[in-house]
Parts: structure tokens; C-alpha cells; sequence
């Protein structure tokens, strides 16, 4: 089975195809695909290709699912005897991606040059 170790959103997460992971909110929508070439490590059925520091040519293609929110973490603070006590909440942004496909980088796409039907006319020359 094919796996990577890839950096998205300053995390590195190990992924395979047709994962589901939970990273740090991006900025897309809900059904946008996003490509990832912060690729670090590649394990393709025990061929091991690590680079320094990413893996060149390689990808990891993902669908983004929904973005979330994580639970609440309560930050509670105390000093004894002093009559000093605070809380407060904090609830993260989350994206949960799909990884659709892990391989080499998608060749840029050719770009139609338009031909033009004119003609161009030559100008006579003028012998001196």
C-alpha cells in the first residue's frame, strides 16, 4: 500500500489514498480539490524515496469534505488564597480533506494557441 508523509497547514500527517483526516482550517470551499507538494516521504510497496526536504515531482491531490469545529478546551486559571480564579474557552477551526490520489505532479496543461485565418499581405518592394 502506497503512503506519504505529507505538510499541509504546517503539520506533517501521514496519508493514504482515500483518507480522511482532520487538518487546521484552510481556505477553500466544501468540494474544491487542493494539491500538496510539501511531500516528504514516499513509500510505494516498500520502494522508500525521502527527500531533502520534499520529494520532487511527487503530489498528493485531496477534496476538501466540510469544514468543522473541534471541542472545547475550558483554560482554567487559580491562584490559591487570593480569591483569583478565570476561565476561559477556545474552539479550533478544522477542514476534513479526503486524499483522492499520491503521486507525480500533473504535467502542465498545453495551451491552445488560437491560429488566425488572415492572411497576411507583403508589402512590394521597391527597387532603388
Amino acid at each position: 500500500m502506497m503512503y506519504a508523509i505529507v505538510e499541509i497547514a504546517g503539520q506533517q500527517f501521514k496519508v493514504q489514498k482515500d483518507d480522511q483526516i482532520f487538518v487546521h482550517r484552510l481556505d477553500s470551499e466544501p468540494e474544491e480539490k487542493l494539491e500538496f507538494s510539501d511531500v516528504l516521504l514516499v513509500d510505494d510497496s516498500g520502494k522508500i524515496s525521502v527527500g531533502q526536504p520534499f520529494v520532487e515531482g511527487t503530489t498528493v491531490t485531496a477534496k476538501v469534505l466540510e469544514h468543522a469545529r473541534g471541542d472545547k478546551v475550558i483554560v482554567f486559571k487559580k491562584k490559591r488564597r487570593k480569591g483569583y480564579q478565570k476561565a476561559t474557552g477556545h474552539r479550533q477551526d478544522f477542514t476534513k480533506i479526503q486524499i483522492e490520489k499520491i503521486g507525480p505532479k500533473a504535467a502542465p496543461k498545453a495551451k491552445k494557441v488560437k491560429v488566425e485565418d488572415k492572411v497576411q499581405e507583403e508589402e512590394p518592394k521597391t527597387e532603388s
